[in-house]
Formats: C-alpha cells, structure tokens, sequence
C-alpha cells in the first residue's frame, strides 16, 4: 500500500472518530460513517442498516452511491432478507465474489443497479448485533481485501457506539418525558374522586404514553365481578359493561396472579377472551393488575402498540406498572369515598324512615283510632237508617285508612325490627304479603338467640322487602320461599319464586330496586348472587359476620 493513500485511510477514519462526537443527529452520523467505509475501502456502493428491537428486521437503511432517481425507481427500502437476512441471522464478516452464485441471493428488484463482489460486516457492541455495514463494487473490479475488512470493522464499531448511545438518550429522554407525564397525573388522580372520570383519565393517559391503540380497565364490583368499566381509542368504548369470567379470561387471570404480562400474538394465548380480542380486532396485549395492600381491584389492559410492529416492550410494562399503582391508591380513595357516601346516605334514609314511621304510628294512627271513637258515640247520638248508613261508609274508609297506615309505618321501619329482631321482623313482613297476595310463602328461620348487627339487620331484612315485593309485582308465580340462616362465618338469605324469569343483567322497568339489592349488600361487606330462568327466580345474599 502506498504511503499516500494509507495517509488518506488514516485521515477517513480519524474524520470517522471525530464525527462520531460531533454529529448531533444519528441519521447523519451513520450516513457519514457510510460514506466514510465506501471512501476507505474504494467501494462505489455502500449500505448501513439497522436491526429493530426484534432482531429480525431492518428499521433503517441508509445508501450512498445511489443517486435518488435510482433510489425512487427501486421502490421500497430492503427489511432483510437474501444475503442480508444471512447477516442478521449469523452476524459474522462476509466476503463474496459474486453475489449471484451464492445460494442465498435472492436477487436484485427491478431498476436495481448491478452488483457482483461483496463485504459485510455486523455492528456489534458488547455482543449485541445493531446492524450490518455493505460495501459492494470495489473500485477496478477487484474483490474487497483483509485490509478492507478490518477498516470497515473499525467504522461499524464506532457504528455500534453511535447506534448504542442514540437509543439509550431516545430511552432516557423518553423516560423522563413519561416520568413527568406520570408525575402529572398524579396529581390529577389525588384530586380526583369520582370514579368514572377517574378510570376514563387512567385509560387516556396510559394510551399516550406507550401509544397503545386500546386501553382497557376492568374493576372487580361489589358482587366480585370482573367488569370492563373504561375504555380509550378504537373500538374500546363497545366494551365497556362486558363481564368477564375471573377463571376464564387473561384478565382475571392476571388479576388472581397479581403480576403483569406482557402478550406478542394474543391468538396464540390460551386465556386471552376469544369474544373480546374478536370485537375490538386486538392482537397484542399488555395487562397490570391494579393492586393496593395484597387486594386486587381490577387490570388495566393496553392492546396494539401504535407503529410498525404492534408487541409492547418492557419500557412500556414498567411505564404501565407505575401508573398502575398510583391508579390503584386513586380507585381505592374513590371507591371508599363513594362507599362512604353511599353510607351515609343509607343511613339517613333509614333515620329518616323511623322518624315517619313513628310519626305515622303515634299520630296519624292514634289520630285516626280517635275519629273511630268518635264516629261510635255519634252513632249512638243520632237516630235514622240514613244518618247511620253514612256514619258506617265514613267508619270503613277510616278502618281503611288505618290499615293503609299502620302497613305504610312498617314499610317505612317495622318496630319489631328494632325491638325484637330481624327474626320477627321478617316473620311480620312475610304475614303481611301472605295477606296482600295469592302466592303461598314458606319461611324457614335459624339465626339462633343472638341478634345481628343493627347494620346487617337492616340490609338483610331491606333485601328481603323488595325481593317479596318483586315476586308479587312482576313474577307471577304460585310459590315463594324465604330462608333466613346463620353459619358460623355468614348469614345467609335466600328468597326463591317459581315465577316468571328476568335478565338480572339489565335494569328493567320496575326492576331498579336489583341494583339497590346489590348496593346494599356491598356496603356490609356481602355479596348478592341472583340467578332467573324459565323455572323461577333465586336471590341470594351472604354477609360476613
């Protein structure tokens, strides 16, 4: 080699070096490190591509030697197959003397200019493959030397530097972008405590920062039912309300796990919810459990990253982990919140039922019993058929009415609920629609000697009040049976009918007073499980003693 042109490869590659911390962009180092390895090795045609994150493909390639009317003519860029596919899946140093005799050439695309000798070497870095350098053509027509091969390793290391350096400040400049969106959103979920606007914002926010094409949360309810309570982007919000089996669904699988999963093909997962990746035309999933104390309140659930390859990465599991724990401190807060004020409503509601009931009771009855006192010594006093006759009508609609009273006073509250028991409270309400319908109603009670908590009295015996008020109303049917017990853990209600069925999912007219059930039973720590067919209605409630 001649002194001059080894001075020449020598100045090529300190300009290399130099670029190498003086280029601000990654484009435009790689472009002059390509330049640089076709200059240093006489090659008229020189290629640089990058691997993506799977490791089978090309995200980048840049050419020089191509001018760009050759390049629009070619068409679309190379991913990686033929004898550069060869180099990603062995990334070792490759010299031909033809292209076209090997094997694993699968040959040039129209308007493609015509190559015979070849080098190629991996950009490696600590052993991991960043891409390829391809040199072909080398000036003269002669074949690229050991020389040629060691210059291009030296670019394709300063290559996988530049490479290296550019994704870690991407990867860190990106987390701290996320760390100031997640630290943003804490904020707006500590002063947020309604629950619905608190999920919608969960799902937005976590659909930007990992660009996920469809965010989902499920909440587990009161009854312990997994539900998809919010959704963002695409078909999602079509899946809000849909339940999903805890035993026989991804997300209720992650749920029992408690511990986040990342899916590539969802098809080729065995849990994943056939029905639901169908309707929403989802592939891929990412899904972190929303957890507070060792308590699983639901998952969150991304789905088909935005881009060209739809998988999830684990910076994305760790940007959901995080937001997944602050959302999960939020949903709790809401849901004792709201749990609270329900509460508090509950019991004013109950308060203020005791009072008219005794007002009822004390003074409208009492009042009403006076006026039938009277009407008896008026009876006396007056003489004629006529008189008395219309004394008799006013003394029935008074009977009457005394009788409206006194059941629209134990509707309200029930003394005997307060003075004796749920027992005998149950046992006068189950007389009272024994007098009022044509149903036959059987009652079974166990709770033993020892009284309930005022609280679990009042839920139980509610529940039962108006599931005997939807058998007479709607169900139609000829039997009832009421079953009031106690374990050792639990007590326990039952009512059963032989009436007509309703969908106990759908809130039908007349049939609100469900949801109030399941409200009820919530507050105490219960649970309301109800099942409703062609053969008849079963209601049953447990609360934990």
């Amino acid at each position: 080699m001649s002194t001059q042109l080894h001075d020449e490869r020598l100045r090529l590659l300190v300009d290399a070096g130099i670029a190498l911390s003086s280029e601000l962009t990654l484009d435009a180092l790689l472009q002059r490190l390509v330049k640089t390895a076709a200059g240093l090795t006489g090659a008229r045609y020189a290629a640089l591509g990058v691997v993506d994150a799977s490791g089978k493909a090309l995200e980048r390639f840049l050419t020089t030697g191509i001018d760009e009317t050759t390049r629009t003519a070619i068409g679309d860029e190379p991913v990686g197959r033929g004898i550069l596919g060869a180099m990603l899946r062995d990334p070792t140093p490759l010299r031909l003397t033809s292209i076209a005799e090997d094997p694993r050439s699968v040959g040039f695309p129209p308007h493609h200019p015509p190559m015979t000798t070849f080098l190629g070497v991996p950009i490696l870095l600590r052993g991991t493959v960043y891409g390829n350098l391809y040199l072909t053509e080398k000036a003269g027509g002669g074949e690229f030397t050991d020389e040629d091969e060691e210059l291009t390793r030296l670019l394709a290391a300063q290559a996988a530097v530049a490479i290296e350096n550019a994704r870690l400040h991407e990867s860190s400049t990106r987390w701290l972008r996320q760390l100031e969106s997640l630290h943003e959103i804490g904020n707006l979920l500590a002063g947020q405590i309604e629950l619905d606007p608190l999920l919608g914002l969960v799902a937005a926010r976590l659909r930007e920062l990992i660009r996920a094409r469809i965010v989902l949360v499920a909440l587990v309810d009161r009854a312990g039912t997994l539900r998809i309570a919010a959704a963002e982007g695409g078909d999602g919000p079509i899946l809000v309300g849909a339940e999903l089996a805890n035993d026989r669904s991804k997300m209720g699988a992650v749920m029992e796990r408690r511990r986040s999963e990342l899916v590539d093909v969802l098809s080729a997962d065995p849990e994943v919810e056939r029905e639901i990746a169908e309707r929403a035309g989802i592939r891929t999933g990412l899904y972190v459990p929303l957890v507070v104390d060792g308590a699983a309140l639901g998952v969150i659930a991304a789905h088909d990253r935005e881009g060209d390859d739809p998988r999830f990465d684990r910076d994305d599991l760790r940007v959901g982990e995080t937001l997944a724990r602050r959302a999960a401190i939020a949903v709790d807060l809401a849901r004792r919140v709201s749990s609270d004020a329900v509460r508090r409503v509950v019991e004013a509601q109950e308060q203020e039922r005791a009072r008219l009931a005794r007002e009822l009771h004390d003074e409208t009855g009492q009042a009403l019993a006076s006026i039938l006192l009277g009407l008896r010594s008026l009876e006396q006093a007056v003489e004629g058929e006529s008189a008395h006759a219309r004394i008799a009508a006013v003394r029935d609609l008074v009977v009457s009415t005394l009788h409206d009273v006194r059941r629209l006073a134990v509707e309200l509250r029930p003394a005997a609920l307060d003075d004796f028991g749920l027992e005998a409270a149950i046992e006068r309400l189950v007389e009272t629609y024994r007098d009022d319908s044509s149903p036959r109603i059987d009652l079974e009670l166990g709770l033993g000697s020892d009284r309930l908590p005022r609280d679990i009295e009042t839920t139980l015996y509610r529940i039962a009040q108006e599931a005997l008020t939807n058998v007479t109303k709607h169900a139609r049917g000829t039997r009832v049976s009421v079953l009031l017990t106690r374990t050792e853990r639990s007590a326990v209600l039952v009512v059963e009918d032989d009436g007509v069925g309703f969908d106990s999912s759908v809130a039908a007219p007349g049939r609100l007073g469900v949801a109030g059930m399941r409200e009820r039973a919530g507050l105490v720590g219960g649970r309301l499980r109800i099942e409703s067919g062609r053969a008849g209605t079963t209601i049953a409630v447990e609360i934990p003693l």
